[in-house]
């Protein structure tokens, strides 16, 4: 491998922790790192090029002086220490600011080595190219500018306005190649962008999670994307009722929010027009005459102004000075969707949002669809198992409490076994009480976040009487979910508490539920003072917890045992 390749293929070295996972697929996506070694080689490679080139023509480079050296040997070590410090450290640095101190570099180069005719006017756009295709059209546009006005600089103060004429090309050549270079590059990472948020849209939550949870979290991405202030989502139901949907800029500090209203109240928002994406830009400048911008992207995908003035009465509603809106696709219903933010927003933007719209919300109609048939299918289901649960469970403590009821009278009241089978009894009195109760509820299908908790305080005082081990709840921090939810919750919790019960020798434990990031927390903790310890996997927990698409861990620490069980929500 020649010392070219070596440089280049520096990235492919680089351990991939995925690397399993990345041998699976034929075509692996360049990675982070890999790009970052790819630039710092580059750029490696030009400063040494420009070190040979003052070597091997040192007739045909004018230089300022013996001290020019100076700054072609510093920048080798700079681009050489960059390239070490990457190689060291995973995820290094690599924001704008390293391609301003490029352009410093190669101004001072242009400087030394004669100003117009310097051969290394070149080396501009390899900061440009860099900082455009990493970093967007913002970044590389910046550059472009910083390294006109470098040159302007470097040539003046070299040759003053004796090669105006070349210094005019130069200058000219390196505003329109640089423009066209961030122009492409801010398209490639808008497109970069836009492609994985639609690959978000199209991996939307799990249907058993609801439709709210999705329209929440697809609310979110989209804000997240514009970088808006503010989502705002009108969906009418079947029933011609309106919900309006409103999740804020986590820098807000609002929470979303939710609230059914009629249509009159919302009349402005829906007079916009059905069936068109509509752009607005105002102006905080209001005393310009023609300041605001709207316009319309009609059914034939033609643009078209319209009068800003409802757009106006829109905008103050909503807060702000630009947003763009588009229809839903609803099949029954209809509904819009708006996101504020900057004046910055272009047409593309706008016609992306209805590509958003096209795209995920047929999907959440499907979703509730599946929602609602689930939710059916598990009420007949609870029906059944209720009745199982009354015939097969209930019906065998009753004939058990009347056995005991039997032996009791049958050994009198001096026996000495009398007071055990009385409090025999009460327990299973007890018992039977808790699962009617259960049964009751399960049949209707209460089994909300309050309702968990209180059947999970229940279970783990069945547990303390039984069998003596003292389990503590901690669920101040626990989020709302649903009925089916907290039934596999639940089911969790309690085997993981048998497991306690089961197979250690500890008297005491922690279940604690709560919520980070989108995924449900729950650990189940005891001391390490048991027989069951590290490699003890819980099967019919993994079972659940996979089926539900999360992760279990047991974590067998010298003072204490955890079952770390996470689930997305």
């Amino acid at each position: 491998m020649g010392w070219f390749q070596s440089i280049v293929s520096f990235g492919d070295r680089v351990p991939d922790r995925s690397a399993q996972h990345a041998a699976a697929s034929p075509q692996r996506p360049v990675s982070p790192d890999a790009e970052a070694w790819m630039v710092f080689g580059m750029r490696l490679l030009l400063a040494l090029s420009a070190l040979l080139t003052l070597h091997i023509g040192a007739d045909s480079v004018i230089l300022a002086g013996r001290w020019s050296w100076l700054i072609f040997v510093a920048y080798v070590l700079h681009s050489l220490i960059l390239l070490v410090v990457a190689r060291s450290r995973a995820g290094f640095w690599h924001g704008p600011v390293i391609y301003w101190v490029d352009i410093g570099w190669y101004g001072m180069m242009v400087y030394a080595s004669g100003g117009a005719p310097s051969p290394f006017f070149s080396f501009f756009f390899f900061a440009i190219l860099a900082a455009s295709f990493r970093h967007g059209f913002d970044a590389g546009a910046r550059l472009t500018l910083g390294a006109v006005a470098l040159v302007l600089a470097a040539v003046l103060a070299t040759q003053g306005l004796r090669t105006l004429h070349l210094l005019l090309l130069r200058t000219t050549f390196l505003l329109a190649l640089g423009y066209m270079i961030a122009f492409w590059g801010g398209l490639s990472v808008d497109q970069r962008r836009r492609l994985a948020l639609l690959r978000d849209v199209s991996r939307l939550s799990n249907p058993r999670f609801g439709v709210q949870h999705t329209l929440d979290s697809l609310m979110a991405k989209i804000l997240r994307f514009y970088g808006g202030s503010t989502c705002v989502l009108l969906m009418q139901d079947p029933k011609g009722g309106w919900t309006l949907h409103t999740v804020h800029h986590p820098r807000s500090g609002r929470a979303l929010s939710r609230m059914h209203t009629d249509e009159a109240a919302l009349q402005p928002l829906l007079a916009l027009g059905d069936g068109a994406t509509i752009l607005y830009r105002g102006s905080g400048r209001r005393w310009l005459p023609g300041a605001a911008c709207a316009e319309q992207l009609g059914p034939e995908l033609a643009w078209e102004a319209i009068d800003p003035a409802g757009c106006s009465q829109v905008a103050d509603l909503l807060d702000t000075d630009a947003f763009v809106s588009a229809t839903l696709p609803l099949r029954k219903g209809s509904g819009r969707i708006f996101v504020t933010s900057a004046p910055g927003l272009r047409r593309g933007d706008a016609t992306f949002l209805n590509h958003i719209a096209q795209q995920a919300f047929p999907v959440i109609e499907t979703i509730d669809l599946l929602d609602r048939l689930a939710s059916e299918a598990a009420f007949r289901e609870r029906q059944t198992i209720a009745r199982d649960l009354h015939d097969s469970t209930i019906q065998p403590y009753i004939g058990l409490r009347h056995a005991v009821a039997a032996i009791r009278q049958q050994a009198g009241d001096g026996s000495s076994v009398a007071p055990d089978l009385e409090r025999l009894m009460e327990m299973c009195s007890g018992v039977i009480g808790d699962m009617r109760e259960f049964a009751q509820r399960f049949r209707n299908g209460r089994q909300e976040e309050p309702e968990l908790q209180i059947a999970l305080r229940r279970q783990l005082n069945q547990v303390r009487a039984f069998y003596d081990v003292h389990v503590t709840l901690d669920a101040e921090d626990a989020p709302g979910i649903n009925d089916r939810l907290a039934a596999e919750v639940f089911q969790i919790v309690a085997e993981g508490v048998n497991n306690i019960c089961k197979h250690t020798r500890a008297r005491n434990g922690r279940v604690r539920i709560g919520h980070d990031d989108g995924l449900l927390l729950i650990d189940i903790s005891n001391p390490a003072d048991g027989a069951g310890g590290a490699g003890f996997a819980p099967r019919s927990i993994a079972e659940r917890v996979a089926a539900m698409g999360g992760t279990l861990a047991v974590d067998a620490g010298a003072q204490q045992t955890v079952l770390r069980v996470r689930v997305p929500i």
